[in-house]
């Protein structure tokens, strides 16, 4: 029995993809039980019912309350039982009492080198336009432990890359996201054979 996963997701899903290529490629020996999206209408939830994986869709607004939308996901995921839980861009903040049950379940990536450019308010092009805009000639992605403060988790895996002087956000984006494709799979499977 393969262990499985639940993904939460916010937007495209390319990370959401990327797992599911490693487990149908054999380097990811996982399955993904559930898909958690934070509104209706994203990329991760059309690849998710072409996967045929089971969606729920849950935020503190859809749910009326932070605290309802925190005793829904921790239902869900006591439900699920999953072996790990993992963050494929999602944007919301993970409810104390989630983290607390799952404590060192929960992983997350990041479009940075943690500690550098985390926390509320950094995601997505944020980021790369503030490595830019600092000239930092190294960016990169960090898989860490999420904990109750955004990004401050313990590192479990970086992959380092450059900047170059000519990189737009963008285009350093599109490079940081191809090893966000790499890194995320391999640091879940490391994490369940260890």
């Amino acid at each position: 029995m393969k262990p499985h996963i639940v993904v939460l997701a916010s937007g495209s899903g390319s990370n959401f993809q990327a797992i599911l290529n490693a487990i149908d490629s054999g380097s990811l020996d996982a399955s993904v039980s559930h898909l958690i999206a934070s509104k209706p209408g994203i990329g991760a939830i059309q690849i998710a019912s072409g996967a045929r994986i089971p969606v729920s869709i849950m935020s503190a607004r859809l749910c009326g309350s932070p605290a309802e939308f925190e005793k829904q996901l921790l239902q869900l995921l006591k439900d699920q039982n999953p072996a790990l839980i993992v963050l494929a861009g999602w944007l919301l903040k993970i409810p104390s009492g989630v983290i607390q049950h799952f404590e060192g379940k929960i992983i997350n990536i990041h479009p940075s080198l943690l500690p550098d450019y985390g926390g509320q308010g950094f995601y997505g092009i944020r980021v790369h336009q503030a490595v830019i805009s600092d000239r930092r000639r190294i960016s990169g992605c960090t898989v860490h432990l999420v904990t109750e403060e955004f990004d401050e988790g313990p590192v479990i895996a970086r992959k380092q890359v450059p900047v170059y002087p000519e990189d737009s956000p963008e285009t350093l984006a599109t490079r940081v996201l191809e090893q966000e494709h790499q890194l995320l799979p391999a640091t879940i499977q490391k994490l369940l054979h260890p």
